[in-house]
């Protein structure tokens, strides 16, 4: 088996004499697959081991994770996995890969006293700072290989890693193809950068202190030639990101961050007068049970959100229900918009965490008996819940039928996520992943004959 980089990017990463290299950009550009190629480049070399941190013990062990694709490399080359240990073993040259988490700062203490020729950070913006400088101190050499740093990132605009390679990155946010690659010398000093063009005039600034060398080589999508020819459809996936997503993940801008109308926009949506037959029908509720007062003058609001998909896959919003009443109105106003709807709506209502949201839930989906509702179970960040329907939305998947609380649907949105209520949001959330998930897939057994 040959291995080697793909021309370009890649190779550049490889290639790199620098102690500290930070390969990133854009997701898709076959980082982690270089952080693994590097970390085999020296197994030959009796006493080298590498380890490769991920900020999660999940994110090395789950599906098409570190792991899977270390197991597409190393059996090929004399490596031996033990995945209970998250070790490959190269017993013919007595070295090993190792694969580990950093989940929190403390962490880092498990590695005291260790030396570690070469460590590896897959998506350095989920470390700290005190993390990666603390690793850095174990980054220690006894088998003839100087020690040395690689790491993989996509762009965060809010990580310490922002501020780490601003000289690689321009005021529009994006890299400077120019300087990437380029080895600028680093002193860290009382928690801070000094950065010098040269080793010799980093030392003359500080004799005692020994600089690193660092550099920094952006990468995109497409970079990647191979994963483009197999999965042609990938590119596709990050454009129907929302726009800061799509921004850093597709563009590999390091700057950009949310504001009002990220999310979602009103020119998104058509609005239309009507809508042609519908093969799925959902009503997703946000559960309130408040009204107005002097001490609480703008409460949340209690919202259920109609929707539908139609054979072509658009999906419709067809009704918003929003009010503030007490829960004994809520309950009312519930029980008939569900008899209304009818059968053909299938139904949510939210299971909140503890005994009192699954309470109020358990209540609703007995209101609604002899109708297809069911408690759904709540979990996930707001923005990352709205993530999907704004991808949605942003290619122009969601239309809207024309009606009085269009400006009401509008407005929330588009002030999403530093609005003073996102209830509709929630809803609108809901409903389009109730609308695009795929069916599970029933196993059909043979029935079992009882013995006598």
């Amino acid at each position: 088996m040959i291995l080697r980089p793909q021309a370009g990017k890649q190779e550049l990463f490889l290639m790199s004499s620098a102690d500290i290299v930070v390969y990133g950009g854009s997701a898709g550009g076959g980082k982690t697959y270089a952080l693994l190629l590097e970390a085999q480049r020296h197994i030959r070399k009796k006493g080298f081991g590498a380890v490769i941190f991920r900020k999660e013990l999940t994110q090395i062990e789950k599906e098409g994770g570190l792991w899977d694709t270390a197991e597409q490399i190393y059996p090929f080359i004399g490596g031996r996995g033990v995945k209970g240990n998250l070790v490959y073993h190269f017993d013919k040259y007595s070295t090993k890969i190792q694969f580990a988490h950093l989940a929190r700062d403390e962490d880092v203490l498990k590695w005291q006293g260790t030396q570690i020729p070469l460590i590896c950070f897959d998506e350095l913006t989920h470390f700290s700072k005190k993390q990666f400088f603390y690793m850095l101190s174990r980054n220690r050499s006894v088998a003839g290989v100087k020690p040395y740093i690689r790491a993989t990132t996509n762009p965060d605009p809010d990580s310490w890693v922002r501020k780490f390679i601003d000289w690689w990155i321009g005021k529009d946010g994006y890299p400077i193809e120019e300087r990437t690659g380029v080895i600028r010398w680093l002193v860290h000093q009382n928690n801070e950068y000094k950065w010098f063009d040269s080793k010799e005039e980093a030392l003359k600034a500080y004799p005692t202190i020994i600089p690193k060398s660092v550099t920094f080589i952006s990468s995109t999508i497409y970079d990647n030639k191979i994963l483009m020819e197999k999965d042609p459809n990938y590119i596709s996936n990050l454009q129907a990101l929302d726009r800061v997503e799509k921004a850093r993940l597709l563009d590999g801008n390091w700057d950009v961050r949310l504001v009002e109308g990220d999310y979602f926009k009103r020119t998104d949506f058509e609005i239309v007068d009507a809508h042609p037959p519908l093969e799925k029908i959902v009503r997703c509720w946000d559960l309130a049970g408040t009204e107005p007062s002097a001490t609480n003058p703008d409460p949340d609001y209690t919202v259920g959100l109609k929707a539908g998909m139609c054979e072509d896959g658009f999906i419709w919003i067809l009704d918003v229900v929003r009010f503030r009443k007490r829960h004994s109105e809520v309950k009312k106003i519930f029980k008939n918009t569900v008899t209304q709807d009818g059968k053909r709506v299938f139904g949510t209502v939210p299971q909140d965490a503890g005994s009192a949201g699954k309470a109020v839930a358990s209540e609703l989906v007995k209101l609604a008996m002899g109708y297809p509702y069911r408690a759904k179970v709540v979990s996930g960040n707001k923005e990352t819940r709205a993530k999907p329907a704004s991808g949605q939305a942003g290619v122009g998947n969601i239309k809207v039928l024309r009606a009085r609380w269009n400006d009401e649907f509008f407005n929330e949105l588009e002030q999403f996520p530093f609005g003073e209520h996102d209830d509709i949001v929630d809803t609108l959330s809901d409903a389009v992943e109730e609308l695009t998930m795929k069916p599970k897939i029933k196993v059909k057994t043979k029935p079992r004959l009882l013995r006598r």
